[in-house]
């Protein structure tokens, strides 16, 4: 969780694939969307569009799930 963002496409297929899995597991309480494709997706996208700088991977998991919820839940 504390490894920048702009590590995340040096990292192996496995590693990712684990990462968003933990993630998924811990996060699909809160909305069953988020699982572990929505997180490969979603910090593949952040890791690679535009300059992630020194943006922890914690820090854009919190950007996903935030993403993630409707203007209701965000509001909240």
């Amino acid at each position: 969780m504390d490894d920048k963002v702009g590590r995340w496409p040096r990292a192996t297929t496995e590693e990712k694939v684990d990462f968003a899995t933990r993630m998924g597991k811990a996060f699909s309480a809160l909305s069953p969307g988020l699982d572990r494709n929505y997180f490969i997706k979603c910090l593949e996208e952040t890791a690679n569009i535009g300059n992630p700088g020194d943006i922890k991977l914690e820090e854009a998991v919190k950007m996903c799930v935030a993403v993630n919820a409707g203007p209701s839940e965000a509001g909240e």
